[in-house]
């Protein structure tokens, strides 16, 4: 019987790109493998990710897309957060993934079911059925640390994180204050906080853990999880870090950025190289008005290159925030004549720029970044040094790790009220561009580039990794 793997992302684009990337790079080890991914359908935005979906299925015959029913919230459900919304949509597909798995198990040996970490509600399905069950985790090591021993930090206090006011000692990583912790577990008393915790203890029961990382970029975690420390009343599952996993696709649509080039890049041609900043904040990273006009200020004080993306301030409306914006007014919201005094060395786009394609652009010479993993691995594959200005997930530890253990970023860092002003954003613009400080910071930052093409290649340590994911399915 032929061989499959069926894949479970949980529904927003960006984790159905990472499972799309995995899927690939297990095709590259075993092209005869059959690739099977679950779909499930949230409430909002339900088609945004068609586009994506028909062109994969038109490149790569070897995935085969499973749509789940959707699934209907009831009336009494009050969303209050992205997060929560994912879970429960996770939680009633559960009955849709055991149909899927009995039909895709007739005709295939499924060798693995692999789920990310927001889809840990359905790791009893596959047990139940005996396919081995992987989580693919799509953040860093360390990040993993955190949440292998969040159980341990939850009974060694009856506080909330954001209310300790203390540093965190995590194994394998730096004394992380306490409220910087992932944003959903920063409050006890949310329910997020305890489905968070509640997976945080599922984790360990996974067959082996999939990591979008590579050894050498987070080798103190690593070594911390593999020897016990982040699960002290337990087995740790195995680790396979097999990235790092790059998409250049737009994420918008998840449709290939290729195609065509965007105005920024030819702008970005006629620039020196190593003289622009770019600033890009993620498909939910958004400023308040006052924010937007702070960054400019700065910007435009600093003296550098720039090529900024802006996009509308969020709205307090959680089902207008979670759909497709529009257009910035950039004469709006920016400051009264920003954009003419400042259009001899910046840009200004709305909305989106290809950000693989820019960072990879000989002129770019720093990153200012939300700290999202993905754009992480992007920017140290590219070899650009970044601004760690985080806003919210796992972004404001990740910045802790950046700055403190991997030395590949300078933090960006807020007043009281959350606001960055422009005296900091001037600062560290120039920081990062002009000073020693950013030297050392751009050299490990291409050392760091360097280990990643060696992971990755020939007898590399993610290369090993994912041979050895191959051979812990023949022992199942």
């Amino acid at each position: 019987m032929e061989e499959a793997v069926v894949l479970y992302p949980s529904p927003p684009i960006g984790h159905l790109i990472a499972m799309v990337e995995l899927g690939k790079l297990l095709l590259t080890h075993r092209p005869s493998l059959s690739l099977h991914i679950l779909i499930a359908t949230p409430p909002y935005q339900a088609e945004s990710t068609a586009p994506y979906i028909t062109a994969v299925s038109s490149t790569v015959p070897s995935i085969v897309f499973h749509k789940l029913p959707k699934v209907t919230l009831p009336p009494s459900s009050t969303v209050t957060h992205h997060e929560s919304l994912t879970f429960e949509i996770l939680r009633l597909n559960n009955p849709n993934v055991l149909e899927a798995l009995l039909s895709i198990s007739k005709d295939f040996q499924v060798r693995a079911f692999i789920m990310d970490f927001f889809c840990t509600v359905a790791l009893h399905v596959a047990s139940d059925l005996n396919i081995p069950p992987y989580f693919f985790y799509t953040s860093g090591v360390a990040s993993l640390s955190s949440f292998l021993y969040l159980p341990t930090l939850h009974n060694t206090t009856t506080k909330s994180f954001k209310e300790l006011n203390v540093l965190l000692h995590i194994p394998g990583v730096p004394p992380v204050p306490s409220a910087d912790m992932p944003k959903p577990v920063l409050d006890r008393n949310d329910q997020v906080y305890d489905i968070f915790l509640n997976n945080s203890t599922y984790l360990p029961k996974a067959a082996g853990i999939i990591i979008n990382s590579f050894e050498s970029l987070e080798a103190r975690a690593l070594e911390a999880i593999r020897r016990g420390l982040c699960v002290p009343d337990g087995p740790t599952p195995p680790l396979y870090c097999i990235g790092p996993l790059i998409a250049d696709v737009d994420r918008r649509s998840g449709v290939d950025a290729g195609d065509g080039v965007p105005d920024c890049l030819t702008w970005l041609d006629q620039q020196p190289s190593k003289s622009v900043v770019f600033l890009c904040f993620g498909s939910l990273g958004l400023f308040s008005a006052q924010q937007l006009k702070e960054i400019a200020v700065g910007l435009e004080r600093s003296g550098q290159r720039f090529l900024w993306v802006v996009r509308n301030p969020p709205s307090e409306n959680l089902s207008v925030a979670i759909k497709e914006q529009a257009e910035p007014d950039l004469e709006a919201l920016l400051p009264v004549g920003f954009l003419d005094r400042t259009k001899d060395r910046g840009k200004v786009v709305k909305s989106w720029a290809p950000q693989v394609a820019v960072l990879n652009h000989d002129s770019i010479g720093g990153f200012v970044t939300h700290c999202g993993w993905n754009s992480v691995l992007e920017s140290v594959c590219a070899g650009v040094p970044m601004v760690a200005w985080p806003l919210y997930a796992e972004q404001r530890f990740n910045r802790v790790l950046l700055v403190q253990e991997m030395k590949i970023a300078l933090p960006m860092v807020e007043s009281e009220t959350g606001l960055v002003d422009s005296s900091e954003v001037e600062k560290r613009v120039r920081e990062l561009m002009e000073s020693e400080k950013g030297k050392l910071v751009r050299e490990r930052t291409i050392a760091a580039k360097h280990a990643a093409m060696a992971a990755l290649g020939e007898g590399g340590s993610s290369r090993a990794a994912l041979a050895k994911l191959f051979e812990s399915w023949k022992k199942e």
